[in-house]
């Protein structure tokens, strides 16, 4: 019997009541075990479903939330951070390209100051852990399918969004 919804939420919520953030790793692991499960991503996912996202699940003794997320393809998001929650994102179909972002000056400077020190694309099975304060951006060359888990509602949380009037992206080639 295949991994299925039921199963990772289980395995979630049993994680971070026992590891908390130490567990994001297990997390990662079983979101990619469900990512293998084809009816999973067949009941979740449509061609016909617009860009938005809709919450599969909340957990409400951790405060973590798993959504179901449709990106339009040829886009791509400003550097962001979660603040104190954290975030792992699985593809289910297609591609994430992903930027990891260092903050070069003080975060009491009015502007920021951002270089690249990574960059990589998840593809399609694929999960990754965002811990706390990590800056990051998104792209999607085509249509994409991703479940992203936050620890709580981000709109409660103080977090770092790009501001392009002010802020400086440094060596941006191929972002």
């Amino acid at each position: 019997m295949a991994y299925d919804f039921d199963d990772f939420t289980a395995d979630m919520t049993s994680v971070l009541a026992t590891k908390g953030v130490a567990g994001l790793n297990d997390i990662v692991a079983n979101l990619q075990e469900l990512l293998k499960n084809a009816e999973f991503v067949a009941t979740t996912f449509d061609e016909d479903m617009p860009p938005g996202k809709r919450v599969l699940f909340h957990d409400p003794k951790s405060g973590a939330y798993v959504q179901a997320h449709v990106h339009a393809g040829n886009k791509s998001g400003k550097p962001h951070s979660h603040g104190a929650s954290w975030a792992v994102y699985g593809n289910a179909l297609e591609t994430t390209e992903m930027i990891e972002w260092q903050r070069l000056n003080p975060n009491n400077e009015s502007h920021a100051v951002l270089k690249p020190v990574a960059r990589y694309a998840l593809g399609s099975g694929q999960a990754r852990a965002y811990g706390q304060y990590v800056i990051h951006s998104t792209a999607h060359p085509k249509k994409a399918w991703v479940i992203r888990i936050i620890g709580t509602k981000l709109n409660e949380l103080p977090r770092f969004h790009f501001n392009p009037a002010t802020d400086i992206m440094l060596d941006t080639v191929g972002a």
